[in-house]
């Protein structure tokens, strides 16, 4: 019985993943537009960013979706396929979960941000 039901989630994210990425696709919004001084400021920024994300989890969509709305170049990270990602999640924050935000400040220390909504609410604190 356990190996049905792993089987038929693996098909069910198998068929759902293209449709997933298709929405995402197609309902991203355009960036809002910056003068150029402030855009290259907002980029020096989010070099000190990262997002921890598996590319069909809907929450990951969802601080994609606000990435690009604000027009944030931060670095998306793999922690679903690439084994790298997924040990520095679990080393760093203490928990493989997604979206995970990655905060470096001047001094080198780390923030690890989970939650999609408290992800958003500092994105737009900070660069809105």
């Amino acid at each position: 019985m356990k190996w049905f039901f792993r089987m038929f989630f693996k098909t069910l994210r198998i068929v759902m993943t293209p449709f997933m990425l298709l929405w995402e696709k197609t309902t991203t919004p355009k960036g809002m537009v910056r003068p150029a001084g402030a855009q290259q400021l907002v980029d020096q920024q989010c070099q000190n960013l990262a997002l921890y994300q598996f590319r069909t989890c809907p929450f990951c969509i969802k601080v994609r979706r606000e990435l690009s709305r604000l027009s944030l170049d931060v670095a998306l990270l793999d922690a679903q396929k690439l084994p790298l990602h997924r040990e520095a999640l679990l080393q760093g924050g203490g928990r493989i979960k997604v979206p995970c935000l990655k905060i470096t400040d001047e001094q080198g220390n780390s923030q690890w941000m989970y939650e999609s909504s408290a992800i958003i609410q500092y994105l737009h604190g900070r660069f809105a």
